[in-house]
């Protein structure tokens, strides 16, 4: 289907805004997830995602460490590395 085969839109497309279902969480919930069409949809941040694979779960681990130790190598050179 190209675009010239749609009907132009006569108003804009509605925004859904969903933060993490954890309680006291504030994120954005960008990872949903329903069992079927019937049941409402539950959102989460990644962070407190329940259904994340292994491969997923390690990576997020990994980037965690990695922004640790940048915080960490930045308190050491005692600012922002804009500096460097």
């Amino acid at each position: 289907m190209s675009d010239t085969d749609r009907r132009p839109l006569m108003e804009a497309p509605q925004m859904y805004v969903h933060y993490c279902e954890e309680k006291e969480c504030e994120e954005w919930g960008g990872w949903g997830n329903s069992p079927s069409p019937a049941v409402a949809t539950r959102w989460w941040c990644f962070e407190h995602f329940p259904h994340k694979s292994y491969e997923q779960e390690q990576a997020h681990r990994r980037k965690l460490a990695a922004a640790e130790r940048g915080d960490i190598v930045q308190r050491l050179l005692g600012g922002s590395s804009a500096r460097l």
